[in-house]
């Protein structure tokens, strides 16, 4: 899947919308881990078992994202973000979220074209991928 942080993705040609999607997990980090963070942080620096967390839930709500745009038919997701946010004193919200699409890439004959979507709409015939429907 196609994830962009932009708003287009140059190239292509949005041909459907299906709406908002996003991954959220709430987390609390474990009382091991934010002893020793604490300890870390009297030396400053970075603190690599709160790293650890944030790229792994980072990567579960990615995950989460993905799967309900495919679910409801989409190729690509534009104008992805994060949001983080404290919800009392050990827990983290993270949350991936964007706009689910149907993007085409442009073919080599077509203004806007781009090296990546010529190569994608001449293996688009090998892919075989879930096409729009009608609502």
């Amino acid at each position: 899947m196609l994830i962009v942080t932009s708003n287009e993705i140059p190239g292509h040609r949005i041909d459907a919308v299906f709406g908002e999607v996003m991954g959220l997990t709430v987390r609390s980090r474990d009382i091991g881990s934010q002893m020793l963070a604490g300890f870390r942080s009297l030396g400053g620096g970075e603190l690599p078992e709160m790293t650890k967390a944030l790229y792994e839930s980072r990567q579960d709500v990615m995950a989460r994202m993905v799967n309900e745009a495919q679910q409801r038919g989409a190729n690509a997701i534009v104008a992805m973000r994060f949001d983080t946010s404290e919800m009392g004193t050990n827990w983290t919200e993270v949350c991936a979220y964007g706009t689910a699409v149907f993007a085409i890439p442009l073919k080599e004959d077509e203004p806007g074209a781009t090296g990546q979507s010529i190569y994608l709409s001449n293996t688009a015939g090998q892919q075989a991928g879930p096409q729009p429907t009608a609502p």
